[in-house]
């Protein structure tokens, strides 16, 4: 099969790989996809670069983690009528070493669950670490109907679908964004005020914009960095759900401050997320997805021989939205 891989860690140019491996079979539990995407996220490329320096302990690493395509075969103990359906992938290649980054993937039936047929399958590769990352922070600590939520980095990969999701649960949200066409791109997803987060004291204005009311829960993209504004404009025994903090991977807390304030910090990531938490993300996915309540901005989708330029993208940033690699071509 095509495949992407890496045998060594390094830059996306030396380390990555294109070229032909085995194709996997089904195991007893398992059903092999024929894959259409795969989504491309941070984390993937920290892999490749050497953030977990065991990783390669093994052998060669197919990456990615989500992706979406259509069941070819299946294994033993799984129901034959499962082959030909449209699935998305996610956690493909946590705790293994053969991802999404190929025409093929073998793995455990329920990490394939069926893709609504009014999602194409890029937006089916956005799915596993966007989407769900974005449904945890929101829902991780009961309903927010009724409640006020910020999500920081609003147009981003994960803030895009946390304004959604929150807004849609009866949630009013305020957003942060940098510049007029992420604003403008927060308040159609459903936020209802925006600030700027490079502006000075924008946790004031945060409060100021929501009639001087703090804010009852926070979806963090950079922990670190913004951690002294939200503290400006969040309530007691409010909730801080953070899934990123990559300007200050090593954040120093106030603790003291934020203890008289009783809040709660959420450290959020798909994989640790309870087995319960991936099941309600995964059912209000699919119900999203087959009424078109999800808007969703892949910035870019490239072709299969730009696998590299797919990985230097993320590293550099700057845009918001999602990054897809066509398999197919």
């Amino acid at each position: 099969m095509k495949a992407a891989w890496f045998e060594t860690f390094g830059s996306a140019q030396d380390a990555l790989v294109l070229g032909e491996q085995p194709t996997p079979v089904a195991g007893p539990g398992e059903v092999l996809v024929r894959l259409h995407a795969t989504g491309v996220n941070p984390s993937d490329v920290k892999k490749r670069a050497g953030a977990f320096p065991n990783l390669l302990d093994d052998g060669l690493v197919i990456p990615h983690s989500d992706g979406a395509g259509v069941i070819e075969a299946v294994g033993e103990g799984v129901a034959p009528g499962r082959v030909g359906e449209r699935v998305f992938v996610y956690q493909a290649q946590y705790g293994r070493r053969l991802g999404t980054a190929a025409e093929y993937v073998a793995l455990d039936e329920a990490l394939a669950p069926r893709l609504p047929d009014e999602a194409s399958f890029d937006v089916g590769a956005c799915v596993g670490i966007p989407m769900m990352t974005a449904h945890r922070c929101v829902f991780a600590d009961g309903d927010v109907a009724g409640q006020t939520v910020l999500v920081t980095g609003g147009a981003g990969r994960v803030g895009y679908y946390a304004i959604q999701w929150a807004a849609q649960a009866g949630a009013k949200v305020i957003a942060t964004a940098s510049n007029a066409a992420d604003e403008a791109l927060c308040r159609d997803m459903g936020a209802s005020e925006v600030v700027n987060h490079r502006s000075e004291s924008w946790g004031d204005q945060v409060v100021a914009a929501n009639g001087g009311d703090k804010i009852d829960r926070v979806v963090e993209v950079e922990f670190g960095v913004n951690l002294p504004e939200v503290l400006k404009c969040v309530r007691i025994g409010a909730t801080i759900a953070t899934y990123s903090s990559t300007v200050v991977p090593e954040p120093s807390l106030p603790f003291r401050d934020m203890m008289f304030m009783d809040l709660t910090v959420r450290m959020v990531i798909v994989y640790a997320m309870p087995e319960q938490a991936k099941q309600d993300a995964i059912r209000d996915t699919c119900h999203a997805l087959e009424n078109g309540r999800l808007q969703h901005r892949i910035a870019y989708s490239l072709p299969f021989n730009e696998m590299a330029r797919s990985h230097e993208l993320i590293e550099q940033g700057g845009f918001g939205g999602c990054v897809v690699v066509r398999i197919d071509d």
